[in-house]
């Protein structure tokens, strides 16, 4: 079983949460990284409200993400996207999910940037595939050739999501562990201490027997 890794206490926490200000976490990344389903863990470990940018457009449109694109085309959807994003950030400090485009745009990264701490959820393409064929729900993965598309659009944007404040590697684990491991990030990103969790003493105790 892998061990959780180091964890703040609740005085870390409050720590964190009070070097983070009115920032938002904000976590960026392809389709099927997990930005919404580890952005959840994170929100409930640091009692931070969560956001989810695709659900927030789903909302003030009355449409899904799919519709959207179907009815007024990509590029009307990421200026929209943009303008929602822009207003989710006035009210961190909260954890916020982007979607997969979301941050390949220049003013949303500037503002992330100005509002935000940025994680990248990197994932590799296998665990994204093997994720994203489960659902129907992905307009840019319409196509013959899924795998393809998912190999281009890494190469375009996986620079761009280089550029975030931390990269933390996701895989196929429990939500659990890989929040942990953002949440050691930004720790260790904003300056505040954190200690071992039992799990992780118990495995160093089992390194040095």
């Amino acid at each position: 079983m892998n061990a959780l890794p180091a964890n703040p206490t609740d005085e870390g926490h409050a720590a964190l949460i009070e070097r983070l200000g009115s920032r938002s976490i904000v976590f960026v990344g392809l389709m099927g990284a997990g930005k919404t389903a580890i952005g959840r863990k994170v929100a409930t470990m640091l009692s931070l409200p969560f956001m989810d940018s695709d659900q927030e457009i789903e909302s003030v449109s009355r449409m899904t993400v799919p519709e959207l694109f179907e009815r007024y085309g990509e590029p009307e959807f990421r200026a929209l996207e943009q303008r929602v994003i822009l207003r989710l950030l006035e009210h961190g400090p909260q954890v916020l999910s982007t979607g997969g485009g979301a941050f390949v745009n220049a003013q949303t990264r500037e503002a992330i940037a100005g509002h935000g701490v940025s994680v990248w959820l990197k994932a590799d393409l296998d665990l994204l595939m093997e994720r994203v064929s489960k659902k129907q729900n992905r307009p840019l993965l319409k196509n013959p050739d899924p795998r393809a598309v998912l190999e281009r659009l890494m190469d375009e944007r996986y620079p761009l999501y280089a550029t975030a404040d931390l990269t933390v590697p996701t895989r196929d684990d429990r939500k659990e562990i890989i929040a942990s491991e953002v949440v050691a990030a930004l720790c260790a990103h904003l300056g505040v201490d954190t200690i071992a969790t039992d799990a992780t003493s118990a495995t160093t105790d089992e390194v040095r027997s």
